[in-house]
């Protein structure tokens, strides 16, 4: 019996493609790989799942709360750096507390997406 035991790719749809595209770059500094499917950006990652912002599949304004119940975690080396950085730029959800896996940010993309920041050992 084979069953599903990586996640191989993350994907959220937003609703401005060009907006979320900036978010991801110059706040988050993502890069994106050479050659994205049609209507969708995808980012570099250094393991792990591939990540990626696409338009919209669905109507997104039928949705109260886009990823309610979801949590998209990201590898950042040092929270105090970036919040210093970002802070004007960025709407935060939780400021940066400690959890059992580390200190951890929580802000929100362009379209109310939660996204955690883990802070990880520098490369």
């Amino acid at each position: 019996m084979t069953n599903p035991t990586q996640l191989s790719f993350v994907s959220l749809q937003v609703s401005d493609l060009e907006v979320s595209g900036k978010f991801y770059t110059d706040i988050l500094g993502f890069k994106p790989v050479l050659k994205s499917p049609p209507d969708a950006i995808v980012f570099e990652q250094k393991n792990g799942a591939a990540f990626a912002i696409r338009k919209p599949m669905i109507e997104l304004t039928k949705a109260n709360l886009l990823g309610w119940g979801v949590a998209v975690w990201f590898g950042i080396g040092n929270l105090d750096t970036f919040l210093e950085k970002n802070r004007d730029k960025i709407s935060i959800v939780k400021d940066i507390h400690p959890t059992p896996f580390g200190r951890i940010l929580v802000i929100a993309d362009p379209d109310g997406y939660s996204i955690t920041l883990q802070e990880t050992k520098e490369d």
